[in-house]
């Protein structure tokens, strides 16, 4: 399985709103796309704003290409998520899970 990890900051408010619009708009859409095992919306509150980390789940890096494109490096920012983010890394990173307990 492979993670794969997108950043980017928000307002508080936004944060809260951007969750709501993953779970509620991408996520349906992401069940979507062969090969997604599920994703992950992490937040953590600083004085100003809220850093997020989404996390999500994939069989193989085809099923990401079906889901990023051929630059599978690139951010995938919905228009809607871009209103609501500060700022978001321009570029994911990719992890292969070596040890899943949550199973």
């Amino acid at each position: 399985m492979i993670v794969r990890r997108f950043r980017a900051k928000a307002t508080i408010a936004n944060a809260k709103a951007y969750a709501v619009f993953f779970r509620d708009v991408l996520t349906p859409q992401l069940r979507e796309i062969p090969g997604h095992r599920g994703a992950l919306v992490l937040s953590e509150e600083r004085r100003k704003n809220t850093r997020i980390i989404v996390l999500t789940f994939w069989d193989s890096m085809d099923s990401i290409r079906t889901f990023a494109g051929d630059d599978v490096t690139r951010s995938v920012v919905e228009p809607e998520a871009r209103a609501l983010l500060s700022s978001f890394d321009p570029e994911v990173t990719h992890h292969t899970v070596e040890v899943d307990t949550l199973e």
